[in-house]
């Protein structure tokens, strides 16, 4: 086995769950960009734990808790 074919291995890109940080910082912006008006915080749990039901019209709530929903599990989900 020659040098070149041990360190191909070395070479290929990282797991998913290396780019984690990545992808959550990523999935994050992309929130912030659909939802520019609302203080997200640090931590997405945060936003719906926090939440105070009625505190806005409901299509928007329902629109809003969905959203940080889907952000969340995109990335528990490593997408």
């Amino acid at each position: 086995m020659s040098a070149a074919m041990r360190f191909q291995n070395v070479l290929r890109p990282r797991s998913t769950r290396d780019d984690q940080p990545d992808l959550a910082g990523r999935v994050y912006s992309e929130l912030s960009v659909d939802l520019p008006d609302e203080d997200l915080g640090e931590y997405l749990y945060d936003c719906i734990d926090m939440y105070r039901m009625g505190s806005k019209p409901r299509c928007e709530e329902v629109e809003y808790l969905g959203m940080v929903q889907e952000a969340i599990e995109r990335i528990e989900d490593g997408e």
